[in-house]
């Protein structure tokens, strides 16, 4: 989960950031809005989501810009936007709705200290996750160009279709694994993609 908007920040405040498409040929985005102090989005308030429909046919990665405001009375106004068409999508939350109450968000900051350490484990092990994904990606992508294909031989293939399931089933099981376990297979992956598809591609 991304933080725009620390607690106690001075308001009325702006805050832009950027995320990004997860699939191939994405063409909407559910923008979910939460208060909290947890990483995990889960273990926050949800605030409200929206959908951002209309986003053009690209690969994974595609920008989209979202901005965070919160004027002088404590209104919310969370708006998402696709640079390259115009489309845009906003959500509205007041002080009234959905919000928690001053007594919910001090159990919520207590609560964030009892645990900072395990979410502080628990982003980690999101950050090796998606880079472990992100790889998978990569050569995935790679291995669907015919040059490149051509020019693996079998125990080749066969070698970095075993490193590749491995890395799904890593990204995939619900219990944690040690962080040094998903760091070299990632570190691995990385080699593969580098010293034998990179070269050839």
């Amino acid at each position: 989960m991304i933080v725009l908007i620390p607690r106690n920040t001075t308001i009325p405040v702006k805050k832009t950031d950027q995320c990004t498409t997860a699939t191939d040929k994405q063409s909407s985005a559910l923008i979910r809005v939460y208060e909290g102090e947890r990483t995990r989005a889960s273990d926050n308030n949800l605030l409200g989501y929206f959908r951002l429909s209309g986003l053009p046919s690209a690969l994974r990665g595609h920008p989209i810009e979202v901005c965070f405001a919160v004027d002088e009375n404590g209104i919310l106004t969370v708006a998402a936007k696709e640079v390259s068409t115009g489309n845009t999508n906003e959500i509205i939350i007041t002080n009234y709705r959905e919000r928690l109450s001053a007594e919910e968000i001090k159990k919520l900051i207590q609560e964030a200290e009892n645990y900072r350490a395990e979410d502080e484990k628990f982003q980690q092990m999101a950050q090796v996750k998606n880079a472990l994904d992100l790889c998978v990606y990569k050569i995935e992508t790679a291995l669907k160009k015919q040059n490149i294909k051509l020019k693996l031989s079998t125990l080749e293939k066969k070698k970095i279709q075993a490193a590749i399931t491995k890395a799904r089933n890593l990204i995939g099981e619900n219990h944690q694994h040690e962080l040094d376990v998903l760091e070299d297979h990632l570190k691995e992956l990385q080699s593969m993609f580098e010293n034998t598809l990179a070269n050839i591609g």
